[in-house]
């Protein structure tokens, strides 16, 4: 807990500025700043860069976070339900696939080919899981696999667990996106929207939920359901735990499980990060290959995001799966 607290304390740095107007010169830049900060919840290019103090937590800036972390303690207000219960797994499930599948597979590592129609519902349905838009996940992705575990990795736990887990990503450093890593999708101006207005997902779900559950609770009483329920369960618990599923490959993928392959970094293969990730936990694997659509090397090796890219190929929503080489079949 040592290292959580160092990640997210500091002073806040002094900043001068001189201004011709009559107000302090200390007050006015803190006050722009705040204003920016605060413009950032809606409008992701407010804080465009670094400024002062780029490596400490923005805590303005996470509010919003934060507060949906302690919004999960509402289930004791609305109560349970089967159907609540089952509708968070199914948003969950539903955005977890948009992640590893688009995200991540598609996004960051181009593993496939599709529509320009079937992204952006994709990039839409994993930015409803208030991870950031495609753009800002895939730069850093990106800059992930170029300097894994060395300096200038976003999140390698060798700078401790809460860093690689949290802390990164709250940090003023992480905020912007560096359009020239994804100069391939940055030619999308759908895509420059949503990653823009990135809080727009996550709220259409949000409202969607609710709606939904107040048209149950009149059409169909004995569900037992409402739309606060709706949205607390469907949306907050699920969304939180979405967080936490995913944040555990960049800390968890690093530190524990086997390494198949000598990479030059400290990626791991672990089956129960695979379960609950979709097929991420092949993490080793991916690290040694990371083009190929496919992450679970070895038939016995869970990856349903690999199984649901088959099937949307099957479909023709998606096409030119890369494969995986010959010699690393069941290597």
């Amino acid at each position: 807990m040592r290292s959580l607290h160092r990640e997210l304390t500091g002073a806040v740095e002094n900043e001068a500025a001189v201004h011709p107007c009559a107000v302090p010169r200390h007050r006015m830049p803190e006050a722009t700043s705040r204003l920016r900060r605060l413009r950032a919840w809606f409008d992701a290019s407010a804080l465009s860069d670094m400024g002062p103090g780029a490596d400490r937590i923005d805590w303005l800036r996470i509010v919003p976070f934060l507060a949906l972390h302690l919004a999960v303690f509402a289930v004791f207000l609305v109560g349970f339900s089967w159907f609540a219960f089952w509708t968070a797994v199914a948003t969950y499930l539903l955005r977890m696939f948009a992640i590893t599948g688009f995200y991540h597979r598609y996004f960051s590592h181009k593993a496939f080919r599709t529509s320009r129609a079937v992204q952006f519902v994709f990039a839409f349905l994993a930015a409803s899981s208030a991870q950031r838009g495609p753009l800002w996940w895939a730069a850093h992705h990106r800059k992930h696999h170029r300097l894994a575990d060395r300096p200038g990795d976003p999140h390698s736990p060798r700078e401790g667990f809460w860093h690689s887990h949290v802390a990164w990503f709250l940090k003023r450093r992480a905020f912007a996106t560096d359009l020239s890593a994804v100069p391939d999708l940055a030619r999308y101006p759908e895509l420059r929207w949503l990653d823009r207005y990135d809080v727009v997902a996550p709220t259409v779900l949000a409202v969607l939920l609710f709606l939904l559950g107040e048209m149950l609770a009149h059409a169909a009483p004995e569900l037992g359901t409402n739309g606060w329920q709706l949205l607390v369960w469907g949306f907050v618990v699920s969304t939180v735990v979405l967080f936490h599923a995913t944040f555990t490959i960049n800390s968890l993928a690093h530190r524990f499980g086997r390494r198949r392959f000598p990479t030059n970094d400290d990626s791991r293969n672990n089956f129960l990060l695979a379960l609950i990730t979709l097929g991420e936990g092949w993490h080793n694997n991916h690290h040694h290959y990371p083009g190929a659509a496919r992450q679970g090397f070895r038939w016995w090796e869970f990856d349903p995001t690999y199984y649901l890219l088959r099937l949307l190929a099957a479909l023709r929503l998606i096409w030119d799966l890369k494969p995986l080489p010959a010699r690393l079949r069941g290597a």
